[in-house]
């Protein structure tokens, strides 16, 4: 039998032996080696040149997760989980050695039995789209699903990935106009069928959250520290992923989480939020022609023209801490902001994510807000502001909104 990616193999070479599980090869690598996964974790590549033998120890089998059939039991309160894909419904891909976007939201539960003491669920795969892959219509299609389900539960999780999830959680928060009931956002930086996953705690504290808390608000719920203790709320338009791969990888930015959430669903009030009510929600428009431009010494100026001809409709510039543009050098940008603001929105925000702009502090903030007419947004992200500037451009004063 000819081993196929997947397989346990042992591998004799000129070398000695390498016992390990069998990985294809990636496009841009040489033909002539073989990869192979060895039991510490490690990839070597072996020269096709060197094996004398390759034994298959163990066939690889695709898993297969059987859906667990769900009983209601009419003394727990009832919640949606609309899964979306990302991390948290990824799994192992040996034929490429990463993960894909795979499992459907009934099979959380089966791998997660522990939901259904929390709550009666109502599963729901409403897309599988890894979040680098998201785009602004993807928002509107999870605000569109959130809406044809909340006022028959309690509360509604979804699923999804943590690269742009604070973006997706922004969105939401703007989108969902006179939200009644939480709509808790989860995620995992770790596959959900790795040993180490943090797929498992992050979902049993966002059904808690869904289905107990009295907040009625779009927040991010993720684990608060390293360790398996408890997950924070955070605000939706004040959430931010700020580490690339560590558990505890999301902060409130210039704010305190909303509440801790744990596994064994006590919630502890940390700030002050929206509560439940009797609204009746709706969904805004989005307008989804908005460019963020970070600003950074020597850049040109023309950058923002190249956006105006390319029909832009609003502009997030993310300026050096209070709020400041080059303005004094040879490639200032007041002329261009100014030109620009004449047309459309430009808003400006700061980069150092915490603390706030400020229009008046120095002269050259004032050139910026009064002379060129940018609109600054005191503490706000710039993903938030980028979502919300989508949103605001759809109202009648899109200033005002925002």
């Amino acid at each position: 039998m000819k081993p196929k990616a997947g397989d346990k193999v042992k591998i004799t070479t000129s070398e000695g032996e390498f016992e390990g599980r069998l990985l294809p090869r990636p496009e841009l690598m040489e033909q002539d080696i073989t990869i192979l996964k060895l039991k510490t974790g490690y990839n070597i590549g072996i020269e096709n040149k060197k094996i004398k033998k390759i034994t298959i120890t163990e066939e690889y089998k695709t898993p297969v997760i059987k859906a667990q059939k769900i009983k209601e039991k009419k003394e727990l309160p009832t919640i949606a989980i609309l899964s979306t894909g990302g991390t948290i419904s990824s799994r192992i891909d040996y034929r490429t050695g990463g993960v894909y976007a795979d499992y459907t939201a009934e099979d959380f539960i089966a791998m997660c039995p522990e939901l259904q003491e929390v709550a009666n669920v109502k599963a729901k795969k409403i897309m599988s789209v890894m979040s680098e892959d998201a785009m602004p219509e993807n928002w509107v299609q999870m605000a569109e699903e959130v809406l044809k389900v909340i006022n028959e539960v309690e509360g509604v999780v979804i699923t999804h990935g943590t690269d742009t999830m604070h973006f997706t959680s922004s969105a939401l928060s703007f989108l969902l106009k006179d939200l009644n009931k939480p709509v808790i956002i989860t995620g995992a930086q770790r596959s959900i069928d790795r040993g180490s996953s943090d797929a498992f705690m992050n979902l049993i504290c966002a059904v808690n959250a869904a289905a107990k808390w009295d907040g009625a608000e779009v927040a991010i719920c993720m684990h608060a520290t390293s360790s398996d203790n408890y997950c924070n709320l955070i605000g939706g338009t004040k959430a931010r992923k700020m580490h690339t791969s560590r558990r505890d990888a999301f902060r409130a930015i210039n704010d305190k989480p909303l509440a801790r959430v744990y596994p064994d669903g006590k919630i502890e009030t940390t700030n002050e939020y929206a509560k439940r009510n009797k609204n009746k929600p709706t969904q805004r428009e989005i307008d989804p022609k908005v460019a963020i431009i970070y600003v950074y010494p020597g850049m040109e100026p023309d950058i923002i023209e190249y956006h105006l001809k390319h029909k832009v409709h609003g502009i997030v510039i993310a300026a050096t801490a209070l709020g400041h543009v080059p303005t004094n050098n040879p490639k200032s940008l007041i002329p261009a902001i100014k030109k620009a603001a004449k047309k459309i929105p430009i808003v400006i925000c700061s980069q150092t994510i915490y603390g706030r702009v400020h229009p008046y502090v120095y002269t050259n903030l004032r050139r910026v807000s009064i002379e060129a007419g940018a609109l600054y947004l005191e503490d706000m992200l710039p993903e938030t502001a980028y979502t919300k500037l989508m949103i605001a451009l759809k109202q009648e004063n899109p200033k005002e909104f925002m």
